[in-house]
């Protein structure tokens, strides 16, 4: 099985591949099945997909990039999982027109509501694709982190332009359209009709630690990695994240 883990990737995706990873065992058991359907909407090329049809289970893939759904067919060609990843071009707001409702057992949406013009829509999309049973797996950017990363680089107006935009937006140059608190993010899980079983904060240190830090200094890659899921599951520190990330079900 490749590792989705890579040293400096490891950073940004550890704490939501492992939490990610455990509750795809837990709704496969309580499915009583050991191959689970899996949708990832805005999946790309296939940083989570993969590796999840490593674990045995099927995964379609809806992402709106051709250049992107061709990188996916060559990782999964290249994991030797072609036969259980299908690429979809579309994209969460007609997310079906490609797929179905009601069909998947888990539907991931990582970093797809920093785009889209309705956030609250596409999380209803992705609610509504799950089964009566099914895990929804929720990715987006924080905004706390966005305000507290300008500041330190000394960018102190985009940092009171994130703080004050409704949107938290920091201006012509910012590469997102919006970004998101924990309640915020909750509230469009439950308004969706799932329950919120946990909320983590990812890169809470990861992108303000200096990178020559981390890879020349003998030990401090683990011990950042150990930081990072130590400090996740913490509510103190889900307002400074880079990256909000939000499991939610429907039993």
């Amino acid at each position: 099985m490749s590792d989705p883990l890579r040293p400096r990737a490891s950073l940004r995706t550890t704490v939501v591949w492992e939490v990610l990873r455990e509750a795809l065992d837990r709704r496969a058991k309580a499915a009583g099945r050991d191959v689970l359907e899996v949708l990832d909407t805005g999946g790309g090329s296939g940083k989570f997909a993969v590796p999840i049809a490593e674990l045995g289970h099927r995964v379609t893939v809806v992402d709106p990039s051709p250049n992107a759904l061709f990188a996916l067919e060559r990782r999964a060609a290249e994991a030797d999982v072609a036969d259980r990843v299908q690429g979809v071009q579309g994209d969460a707001h007609g997310l079906f027109d490609v797929v179905e409702r009601g069909r998947y057992d888990a539907v991931l949406c990582h970093r797809v509501l920093e785009y889209v013009d309705d956030p609250a829509e596409s999380v209803r999309n992705a609610a509504d694709a799950l089964r009566p049973s099914g895990t929804l797996s929720l990715l987006a950017a924080g905004l706390g982190g966005a305000v507290l990363a300008r500041a330190l680089a000394g960018h102190f107006t985009e940092a009171h332009q994130v703080l004050t935009d409704p949107a938290g937006h920091w201006g012509a140059g910012d590469p997102l359209t919006r970004r998101f608190t924990a309640d915020q993010l909750s509230a469009f899980v439950t308004d969706a009709g799932l329950d919120v079983t946990a909320v983590h904060g990812v890169r809470v240190f990861a992108d303000l630690v200096p990178g020559v830090l981390v890879d020349t200094e003998p030990g401090a890659m683990d011990a950042l990695l150990r930081l990072e899921a130590a400090a996740a599951e913490l509510p103190a520190f889900h307002s400074v994240a880079t990256q909000l990330h939000v499991l939610a079900e429907r039993d």
